[in-house]
């Protein structure tokens, strides 16, 4: 069973500690539950508690009408506002819900939802990018566990999949060629595949090779394709090979073309780079490349 401090419903939902004790005692909205040596914790049902309560807060219900809602109550209120709110904040609480509960449908809901309204890029740079930014320090403090995560994000990465399938058109003779793959241990594809999905929207021809691509292996293809630039993600920590080095391998082997690069181990950590080396730190700055390249 997970357990939660305060300090976690506080990082989680926004709320303030100090916040959630007066609710404790003045409303009685959660009950802490005490370990063996005397420390207060939180369940998961806490956890999912206070993130209703965040939602419909933040939505103009006052704490102590939510304090007597029931539980059926609370989960119309919170499904009126995700179904017929705007607020992108909103749809990521509801996204949130739905992987902590392993619930498909909701999750089918909301994506479905929410593209019909702004379209599927809009949705993912707005929802489901923010969301994964969530899920990543939920990660951290252990407020999920692989289950979940693994749940949501195969989720997402089939929403992707599907897109990128729906973006294929006979393409002109010039368009741009651009070859799209991760690092050996790499295996966090679903912002590489974002960028597949960006660059096909926009014309570009692509050659998605996907994870853990050994590098003689993408020597090889990049000789075959003769792409006119590559993408990388790196965002786990390796061992055996630093990110300074890799990107000093690829540069040195692929001189004449710009390689693109991005990732948590790359954005923010004073890489020294060469000039074909450049640096995205988010699906916006992609999208500037890519749109500036098509002329």
């Amino acid at each position: 069973m997970a357990k939660y401090s305060i300090k976690d419903l506080e990082h989680l939902s926004g709320i303030k500690a100090h916040t959630l004790r007066i609710w404790e005692q003045r409303y009685s909205l959660i009950d802490p539950k005490r370990s063996d040596t005397n420390i207060r914790f939180y369940s998961q049902s806490d956890l999912k508690l206070i993130l209703n309560v965040s939602l419909l807060k933040a939505n103009g219900h006052k704490i102590s009408k939510i304090a007597k809602m029931s539980n059926e109550e609370m989960f119309e209120a919170v499904l009126s506002v995700t179904d017929n709110g705007s607020d992108f904040s909103d749809q990521i609480y509801a996204l949130t819900l739905s992987m902590i509960d392993l619930d498909e449908q909701r999750f089918e809901k909301i994506i479905s939802s929410n593209t019909l309204k702004f379209g599927f890029e809009s949705t993912m740079l707005n929802i489901i990018y923010p969301f994964l930014s969530k899920i990543g320090i939920m990660w951290m403090t252990d407020a999920i566990n692989p289950a979940q995560e693994h749940f949501i994000s195969h989720l997402i990465r089939q929403k992707l999949i599907v897109a990128i399938d729906g973006q294929y058109a006979t393409l002109e003779t010039g368009a741009k060629r651009c070859m799209l793959f991760l690092p050996e241990g790499e295996l966090h594809e679903i912002s590489l595949l974002f960028a597949n999905y960006l660059m096909r929207s926009r014309k570009h021809k692509t050659a998605y090779l996907g994870q853990n691509m050994p590098f003689n292996d993408l020597k090889m293809a990049f000789n075959l394709y003769k792409p006119n630039y590559l993408m990388t993600i790196i965002t786990t920590r390796n061992p055996n090979i630093s990110p300074q080095a890799y990107l000093e391998n690829l540069s040195t082997e692929f001189p004449d073309i710009p390689i693109l690069v991005s990732g948590s181990q790359v954005i923010g950590q004073d890489l020294n780079v060469s000039d074909n080396v450049i640096l995205v730190a988010n699906p916006k700055h992609l999208i500037s490349f890519i749109e500036g390249s098509i002329d």
